[in-house]
Parts: structure tokens; C-alpha cells; sequence
């Protein structure tokens, strides 16, 4: 009889899916306004193995969790880890493990058996042997208590991750003349660049924001008003000066 075969089991590191050269080539096609297709991995958190996605934007490395994913079929934009997406995709009947090695599930196959059937021929010489007498069996109450059912253990629900918010920036800009103009920045896009407004409306809108931000923009705003009434003080006794001379010149 042959010896049954023994397996050894290894230990497999688990670098990052995606390469620096992969992070590099998406960016490029982000660049290129080409969101690349990415597929997830087992890793993943609350994505189906082997799904598909598109990487809309890179944040900073450091965040760890950097790569803007919006995954086929949704309109959510997530945020994965390199080992979390590969740009491989996975063939049918393989799944993507976290080190980016994809992994083909055998099909098992009954080990061949080397034994031989010999047929043992017994002379009718022999003497037969007793046939043991039967046990009886105890009979089972029907009262006896029935062990309890196990119940099932609940599956463990898979983290549903928030979609990440856009965030809105709005600067406002004044002058020494007592100019005013907006810029709007809504995530990554200047939606509104240099739109001049009014010192009144400037004004009232920070009587609502906070009585600090209303000081701030009083202060300005006393300060433009003075500068100018000198302006049309230095005007008006300019305008009385030529006035004067054009009597003289009209005597």
C-alpha cells in the first residue's frame, strides 16, 4: 500500500495590490480624464469579491484609504486601500486574494486506490463458526426529553462604508475702495471665480454669520466709507476751485 502524500503548508506575504507603477498609471489616466477599471479583492470591506469599479479620484497617500472608488452599479464614490482593488481582472472561477495572486479552485478528484482485490478460497473442511446470539436492545421511551435545536448563528453584516461628502469653500474678498467679490470652490471645482457684490450685501450677510464676522467686515467697511468721503471732499473743493476760476476768467 502506497503512502499517503503529505502537504505543506506556507506562509504567504501580502504586499499592496497595486503597485507604485499601477498608482502612477492610474493617475495618468485620471489625468487623461479616463477613470480606470479597477476589480475588488478579497480584502475589501462590504464590496463582493471580484466587482468591478471605477477609480475617480487619488487622495493623499498618507490617508491610507486613498483611492476615490465608485463601484459598477452605484452612484456612491468610496474610498479603498491598494490591497483592496487590483487591475487585473479576475478570470471565472478564481478569486483575488489580498496579495494579488489569483487562486483557481481545483476540482477534487477520488485519490486511486492501489489495492488489489484477492479472492481468499476456505476449504469446506473447516467448522463453521457459532453465529453470536442477538442483544437485545433496550427500548427507548418516547418520554425521554429530545436535545434542543442549535440555533443558527446570525450572519455577521458587512460594514457599509459612508459616502464621502463634497466640501464647499467660499472666500470672500474686500478692498481699501470698499470692493467686494466671491469665489465658490465645490470639492475640487471653481464654481464661482471673482463675482463682485455689493457692500450692502456684504454687510448683511454678516449680521447672520457670527457678531465677530460682522465686526470684522463693520471695521472694513467703516474704513472704505471714510476713505470715500475724503475722495469726494478732495472732489467737491476741487470742483469749487475751477468754479471760481471760471467766474474770474468770465469777468
Amino acid at each position: 500500500m502506497s503512502s499517503p502524500s503529505t502537504k505543506s503548508a506556507s506562509r504567504r506575504s501580502a504586499p499592496p495590490v497595486l503597485s507604485d507603477a499601477e498608482l502612477a498609471r492610474i493617475a495618468d489616466e485620471l489625468a487623461e480624464g479616463k477613470p480606470p477599471m479597477v476589480w475588488f479583492t478579497a480584502a475589501a470591506v462590504g464590496i463582493a469579491e471580484g466587482k468591478s469599479g471605477k477609480v475617480v479620484a487619488l487622495d493623499d497617500p498618507s490617508a491610507g484609504d486613498f483611492l476615490q472608488v465608485r463601484p459598477t452599479g452605484s452612484k456612491d464614490v468610496l474610498s479603498f486601500g491598494p490591497s483592496e482593488v487590483t487591475l487585473t481582472k479576475p478570470a471565472r472561477g478564481t478569486t483575488v486574494a489580498p496579495g494579488g495572486s489569483a487562486r483557481t479552485r481545483p476540482d477534487s478528484a477520488p485519490a486511486p486506490s492501489n489495492r488489489k482485490d484477492n479472492t481468499v478460497t476456505q476449504p469446506s473442511t473447516l467448522p463453521s463458526a457459532a453465529t453470536p446470539a442477538p442483544r437485545s436492545l433496550a427500548p427507548v421511551s418516547e418520554d425521554a426529553p429530545k436535545p434542543a435545536p442549535v440555533p443558527p448563528r446570525p450572519a455577521k453584516a458587512p460594514a457599509v462604508r459612508k459616502a464621502k461628502t463634497a466640501e464647499v469653500t467660499v472666500t470672500l474678498t474686500g478692498t481699501a475702495d470698499g470692493e467686494w467679490t466671491v469665489d465658490v470652490v465645490n470639492g475640487k471645482k471653481r464654481s464661482v471665480k471673482g463675482m463682485a457684490v455689493s457692500s450692502a450685501a456684504v454687510a448683511q450677510a454678516a449680521k447672520i454669520l457670527h457678531p465677530e464676522v460682522e465686526e470684522v467686515v463693520a471695521g472694513i467697511l467703516e474704513a472704505a466709507r471714510g476713505a470715500q468721503q475724503a475722495k469726494v471732499a478732495q472732489l467737491q473743493a476741487e470742483l469749487e476751485a475751477a468754479r471760481k476760476l471760471l467766474e474770474e476768467l468770465g469777468d
